[in-house]
């Protein structure tokens, strides 16, 4: 099963358990598959569905396989969150009031999706699984279908199904029917209802490595290699925000983190705030968990370059990184990594912003205070 596998970048552990499952012939009617976005969870769920209904005609094989890999009914029932039509009602169907503007792009999303697994599906205003798209999965699993193994209901952001939503789920999770195979994908399965979580098999998926993260920009999403190199090592193991890096222009992010960095260090607190500000103002609102990943890892070249270790991220600014440590060599690097990690966790909290920008700027002039 090697070759199932194969196109699939890391996540050993989540496919070593779903291969000892299969090789075992003990296979749960219904999984949760969790972790950051874009570390492949979908793309392990579809060639898990090829491996369900592997066929000893090799023939018959190939076909069931670009049947899902194409995400083709009855095979595969693809679940998402879809924009609410206009005048919709609770039994019309999920996408029967939509405009003819949305459904095009809902049918080029998903066309994106068969092309790329690692795509990530964006329909505007599409916030939620609605309730009608449940629906759906009760009239999918109530058809017959001949000579197929396991039909894959997989459900993208499960998280977003509303409690309504997720309580009408329930009933076909309390009632499994033979040769179904719920895959519920999320990346924060906190919100899911605990009597979800408790009747799935749970998997958790790593973040990649930095090497898999460019791997899979370079292949996947066509980014020219050195940059997609550089994105990686500030991913956090996703491929989609290493791809969010890109399409913001993270080149320049580095620079103006260079501009606050020295606006800090030198306790020219007005204008590191200002430069800081202005930035924030001017892009998304992840602009700050960005910005302090990009001053960690200056702050890890730092390191490197007091260890004298020439592999630098901030390469161009090597001069700027041995002044430092010639200036401030009992600075303590590591103590900055963790107040940064406390900042992040404000941010993910919704704290005031300007606290955090202040706290920031204090943290990065400490650093300068001689010992």
């Amino acid at each position: 099963m090697n070759e199932i596998w194969d196109v699939i970048f890391g996540q050993e552990k989540a496919k070593n358990i779903l291969s000892k499952m299969f090789n075992e012939r003990r296979v749960p009617h219904a999984f949760l598959f969790s972790g950051h976005e874009g570390v492949g969870k979908f793309f392990t769920a579809l060639q898990f569905a090829k491996m369900m209904n592997t066929s000893p005609d090799k023939t018959n094989s190939m076909f069931i396989n670009s049947k899902i890999s194409s995400l083709q009914e009855p095979y595969i029932k693809l679940i998402f969150p879809l924009p609410r039509g206009k005048g919709e009602a609770a039994d019309d169907s999920a996408t029967e009031k939509l405009s003819q503007e949305i459904i095009d792009s809902i049918r080029d999303e998903i066309q994106n999706k068969i092309i790329n697994p690692y795509y990530k599906i964006s329909i505007k205003n599409a916030n939620t699984i609605k309730i009608n798209s449940v629906r759906e999965i009760r009239k999918y699993i109530t058809t017959t279908a001949d000579n197929i193994n396991y039909r894959f209901i997989l459900i993208e952001d499960a998280h977003l199904m509303n409690e309504t939503a997720q309580n009408a789920i329930l009933k076909s999770l309390e009632e499994p029917p033979e040769g179904f195979i719920f895959v519920f994908l999320t990346s924060d399965k906190e919100k899911l209802l605990p009597t979800i979580q408790s009747r799935c098999w749970q998997i958790n998926f790593e973040p990649l490595s930095v090497h898999s993260v460019s791997e899979i920009l370079v292949k996947h999403f066509s980014v020219e290699k050195e940059l997609a190199n550089r994105a990686a090592l500030l991913a956090e193991g996703s491929p989609l925000v290493a791809l969010d890096l890109i399409n913001n222009q993270f080149e320049i992010i580095l620079e103006k983190t260079i501009s606050i960095l020295r606006y800090s260090l030198a306790k020219k607190y007005h204008s590191a705030y200002k430069e800081l500000s202005d930035f924030i103002k001017n892009n998304t609102d992840q602009s700050i968990m960005t910005l302090s990943r990009m001053i960690k890892t200056w702050l890890n070249d730092v390191l490197k370059n007091r260890h004298s270790i020439f592999y630098y991220y901030f390469g161009d600014y090597v001069e700027t990184l041995t002044k430092f440590n010639t200036k401030f060599h009992a600075a303590d690097i590591n103590r900055i990594f963790y107040s940064l990690d406390n900042l992040e966790r404000l941010q993910i909290k919704n704290a005031n912003l300007n606290v955090i920008i202040l706290n920031l700027i204090f943290e990065i002039a400490s650093l300068s205070i001689r010992k």
